[in-house]
């Protein structure tokens, strides 16, 4: 075999097999992805059926029914709520009035439950991550320096 088609060959086959692995990387994290609906658009029908994704909102008030391990509660933000079935151990700041997002499947439909395999819990809504802090801070700063020299 010629050194040039013997080159070829590799370099085909490192392409065919580098293709594969993309492949594969893709598919695993296709499979992986839950994407994030509001419960409007869950009641809109834009969430996807026989797929896992997640849903945020507040925990309506007066909503929540334990069943030993079993959880009843309801979703909302405030135009579309969503009732939601867990089974497991809720986290501590899960709570009424609290924002949580919980991940599942749709089970009937739109108008069904939400069966949820995991819940988050919401830390308050106003927190920021530090380093988001501190360049708010630098602009509130900088802003009113400038105001001062004018």
């Amino acid at each position: 075999m010629k050194p040039r088609t013997l080159r070829i060959l590799l370099i085909t086959g490192g392409l065919v097999a580098v293709s594969g692995a993309s492949a594969l990387v893709l598919n695993a994290l296709n499979s992986n992805v839950a994407f994030f609906y509001t419960p409007t658009q869950v009641g809109a029908g834009e969430a996807p059926r026989n797929r896992v994704f997640r849903i945020g909102g507040l925990v309506k008030s007066g909503s929540i029914v334990r069943e030993q391990m079993t959880v009843r509660f309801v979703v909302t933000d405030t135009a579309h709520d969503i009732p939601v079935h867990y089974t497991g151990i809720l986290p501590d700041l899960f709570r009424e009035g609290k924002g949580a997002v919980v991940q599942g499947r749709l089970v009937n439909g739109p108008t069904g439950h939400f069966a949820a395999t995991e819940v988050l819990a919401k830390h308050d809504e106003n927190y920021m991550p530090p380093e988001a802090q501190h360049a708010l801070d630098q602009a509130h700063k900088g802003k009113a320096m400038t105001e001062t020299t004018k």
